[in-house]
């Protein structure tokens, strides 16, 4: 089977950005966080940082135990984003990006002599060229070269920083064996344990078992399409539904309590309406959650018939904030998400709303923040919240600057 696809990995993304724009990290033990708080966790660590186990995750204060001379850097999420669009623009003078899998992912298709290995190789170097010219020298990544899009993937994972890792049909199935169940892409911790209760340990006892068998492990044809991609097959798979839109916040110290939460949990909402509307979507159903300081947590659903307004959902969240739970611990984070998700034009608006009358007002708030940036145009509930909650990237998606830019120029 020839080469059909070319991975690309961006390297502690998040860190690397900040080493490329600021010298004075560079070759530093960095973490990027959300907050200076040693209560907060790393969500990004350099190459040298990783070197003393800091890894995503890693709590500051724990971080700042195990790496002495650790430098802590606030996320900076616009940055990420500018810079995304200059590494894809740097691979597409290369080869055409087919999608954009996150923020630190790509995946382009091979084409005519490209699927030739010697070709594909010179490709991949010419890759990390471009982008060291024309992005910057401290934005590396690892690429990988493989008959399907499942198994490039996994070769980004093969050799880290700054890799090239190529998988023939000849390689396959052993150049996988060293490697665990959850290096492989779609086995997360549940899905693990699951093939584990089959038997299935190791990525040498996934490979050898028969189609019938991982089908059955999967409990659907999603087993089927694990078993060719890991022959090297090209595995079409159908479109995608979104099935939840939503945002969460770690609330700073001094909106640990319950107004200012609220307030929070309203602007969180505000901007999943402004998503859900630009996504083409309405909501049926929605969750919220608070995690306190303690350790514990409190989450409830709503559901109500499909609807884009915000008003109704601001509504909605209000009924259910009528249960928090009393008592005096306070609130460390909070989130709100949107599901049961409809095709706009596949949803019945609700009978009791003026639909032309709601639908001109959400276009008018929504063109307004589009305009002059997030907090332009919010509803009274999340007034004292209109600074709070930021931007952020989750690594499944790329924020349109848009419509989440909380810092439009004038």
């Amino acid at each position: 089977m020839p080469l059909r696809n070319l991975f690309l990995d961006f390297n502690s993304y998040f860190a690397s950005v900040e080493q490329q724009v600021n010298p004075k990290l560079r070759n530093k033990p960095t973490a990027v966080v959300p907050m200076m708080a040693d209560s907060t966790c790393c969500i990004a660590a350099s190459y040298e940082a990783k070197k003393f186990g800091v890894r995503t995750g890693t709590l500051v204060s724990d971080a700042k135990k195990i790496c002495p001379g650790l430098k802590l850097v606030e996320a900076h999420h616009r940055l990420y984003i500018e810079y995304h669009h200059k590494l894809v623009e740097a691979i597409e003078s290369c080869v055409h990006v087919d999608q954009e899998m996150s923020i630190d992912e790509v995946c382009c298709t091979l084409m005519g002599k490209q699927k030739i290995r010697e070709n594909a190789v010179e490709l991949a170097l010419q890759i990390k060229k471009t982008i060291s010219e024309k992005v910057g020298e401290y934005l590396k990544c690892s690429i990988g070269l493989a008959p399907n899009r499942f198994l490039a993937k996994t070769a980004t994972d093969m050799q880290k920083p700054d890799g090239l890792v190529v998988i023939e049909d000849k390689d396959l199935p052993h150049c996988l064996f060293n490697l665990k169940l959850r290096d492989l892409t779609g086995i997360g911790r549940r899905m693990e344990v699951r093939l584990k209760r089959y038997g299935i340990y190791t990525v040498e006892a996934l490979c050898t078992l028969p189609k019938s068998r991982l089908k059955e492990a999967w409990g659907g044809i999603e087993g089927e399409r694990i078993y060719a991609q890991l022959r090297g097959e090209d595995v079409k798979r159908p479109p995608t539904h979104r099935q939840t839109i939503g945002h969460s916040h770690v609330l700073p110290p001094k909106e640990r309590n319950k107004d200012d939460a609220f307030a929070v949990m309203n602007r969180l909402l505000q901007k999943a309406a402004m998503r859900m509307r630009y996504l083409e979507y309405a909501t049926g159903a929605m969750s919220m959650g608070v995690r306190f300081l303690g350790g514990t947590k409190w989450r409830e659903e709503i559901s109500f018939s499909h609807t884009q307004n915000t008003i109704t959902l601001m509504k909605a969240l209000e009924k259910v904030w009528e249960r928090y739970p009393a008592g005096k611990e306070k609130p460390l984070a909070v989130g709100v998400t949107l599901f049961k998700l409809l095709d706009e034009d596949q949803s019945t608006p609700i009978f009791f709303e003026d639909y032309d009358k709601i639908k001109s007002l959400n276009k008018a708030v929504d063109g307004l923040n589009k305009k002059f940036g997030f907090t332009s145009a919010y509803y009274a509930t999340s007034h004292y919240a209109r600074h709070s909650a930021p931007m952020r990237i989750a690594f499944t998606q790329i924020p349109n600057l848009e419509l989440e830019d909380d810092e439009k120029d004038f």
